[in-house]
């Protein structure tokens, strides 16, 4: 941490260049959570869960989107947050809170009745849909091999937010054509009345959340997004990452056609908003390679 007051830490900020930091100056997760703060948008609602899916809304709240209200599942609206909390639960994430309630006034007032537009989720699976697993793994429901957590808030977050962004380490046993057990819907659902896969849009007609789903999945790997059929594709490889270790990682066949190329890099002022400003504690990101000089010597 910085022996630098709050106020001095604000006056550096605003002369630290916006020009794009060098390979060895950022760390991956670093380069993860700029990359959901950048998801964010400044009229947004966000549900958010603990670890990078804090970074990146309070990054993007410091950043270029102040007006973004979060939301903690634990009952904590548009919180004001000086320092990144241990958890949904942590009394930090109350500062300057509009309202401290409980589950039922995130999920029934704000959630369930469509007013959040963003949602930050992990999982331990995802399909080529976006469609989500963090039940079960192998063998059936009933006796799988590996009972997971569970859905949580995943599943109605999921559904019913408008925009989901997904947090994810990426392994070939985790990205597969389709998942064994769907907790979280992606742009393909079971039709419980045809008893058949469609299309979200179709199997959801008529629901206010037929157009809520996936719109992005961050990895250690690469960035992701969706075409118009719902079908997962690459658009960018981080750093150092070629395509064919991303498709060697993916247990379908990855479209790479519409890659744009390398993640962008984080600014060293996005950067240095994280480190000082948002986890100085280094409770997610404890790894955090040195600034360039000029930066050093404002610190």
């Amino acid at each position: 941490m910085s022996s630098k007051s709050i106020e001095e830490l604000i006056a550096i900020s605003e002369i630290i260049s916006d020009e794009p930091a060098k390979i060895g100056e950022f760390a991956l997760p670093e380069l993860m959570a700029i990359a959901c703060s950048r998801e964010v948008k400044d009229s947004d609602i966000v549900f958010a869960g603990t670890g990078l899916p804090m970074v990146g809304i309070m990054t993007a709240n410091l950043l270029h989107a102040p007006h973004a209200a979060l939301i903690y599942e634990a009952g904590i609206c548009d919180g004001k947050t000086m320092h990144t909390p241990m958890s949904v639960c942590d009394g930090r994430a109350c500062y300057m809170a509009s309202t401290l309630g409980g589950l039922v006034d995130t999920f029934a007032y704000y959630l369930q009745r469509g007013y959040v537009s963003l949602g930050f989720l992990g999982g331990a699976a995802i399909d080529q849909f976006g469609g989500v697993n963090v039940t079960c793994l192998g063998g059936n429901y009933f006796k799988p091999d590996n009972r997971l957590t569970g859905s949580g808030g995943n599943s109605d977050i999921g559904t019913m937010a408008k925009r989901t962004v997904f947090i994810m380490l990426q392994e070939k046993r985790r990205f597969v054509e389709r998942n064994e057990y769907t907790t979280t819907p992606g742009w393909w659902c079971w039709d419980w009345k045809t008893r058949e896969w469609k299309p979200k849009r179709e199997a959801l007609k008529n629901s206010p959340f037929a157009d809520c789903g996936p719109e992005a999945v961050v990895t250690n790997m690469g960035i992701f997004r969706f075409d118009e059929k719902g079908i997962m594709y690459l658009e960018s490889c981080h750093p150092g990452v070629t395509i064919e270790k991303i498709k060697n990682n993916c247990n379908f066949d990855i479209n790479t056609s519409m890659l744009k190329g390398e993640t962008r890099y984080p600014t060293y002022r996005e950067l240095f908003v994280l480190r000082e400003f948002v986890d100085p504690e280094l409770i997610f990101i404890s790894e955090r390679p040195e600034y360039p000089e000029e930066i050093r010597n404002l610190l």
